[in-house]
């Protein structure tokens, strides 16, 4: 089994409010991500929440999924909302998505490409691109997990995959949506539908 881990436990600093709970068309904006995996056939999803966890974990109720709040989402970045969501992998799990809370414009087909190259090749790492830039969700099976969860700050996700540069089978897709995700106000304003 594919599993997913949305990332979603940032503070919103630039965006200046919780971005995650923005509106996005008729839903917010972690639904839209979170209703995007599930269409795509991703049946195991973990939101890992930090910032206005509380408003997070309401957003997403209504939906198939597991919240697991980082404590540490403060001082911990990305690597330690990752190690969170690999922690509560179930044993079926083979190979887990990486995606980001704060892409709604992440397509099904982006989705279904990483896990269909995933089920033809068993690579170990299967990262989109686009232009040749790394986009998200990224996947890592399950024998590599123990070298991410053993890795400590400063380490970041963007040093991992470069380190197993030889490892990552890259997808490439032909839509910038892999490269986009909101940080600022302006960002949301251009992007949102």
């Amino acid at each position: 089994m594919i599993s997913a881990i949305i990332l979603a436990a940032g503070e919103s600093r630039r965006m200046g409010q919780p971005k995650m709970l923005l509106p996005w068309g008729d839903q917010t904006v972690i639904e839209h991500v979170v209703n995007t995996f599930l269409r795509a056939g991703i049946e195991d999803l973990v939101v890992v929440t930090g910032g206005g966890h509380e408003q997070v974990e309401k957003a997403v109720k209504r939906y198939p999924v597991r919240n697991i709040h980082n404590w540490n989402y403060a001082a911990g970045e990305m690597l330690s909302s990752i190690q969170c969501g690999l922690r509560e992998m179930p044993e079926s799990t083979q190979a887990a998505l990486i995606g980001l809370g704060d892409q709604p414009q992440i397509e099904q087909q982006s989705v279904r490409a990483i896990c269909d190259t995933y089920k033809e090749t068993d690579s170990a790492l299967i990262v989109p691109s686009f232009q040749m830039k790394r986009g998200h969700p990224w996947l890592v099976a399950r024998p590599l997990w123990n070298e991410i969860l053993a890795l400590q700050p400063p380490s970041t996700p963007r040093e991992f995959l470069k380190d197993h540069s030889d490892q990552v089978r890259y997808v490439n897709l032909d839509t910038p949506t892999i490269l986009a995700d909101l940080d600022t106000p302006e960002d949301y304003d251009k992007a949102h539908p």
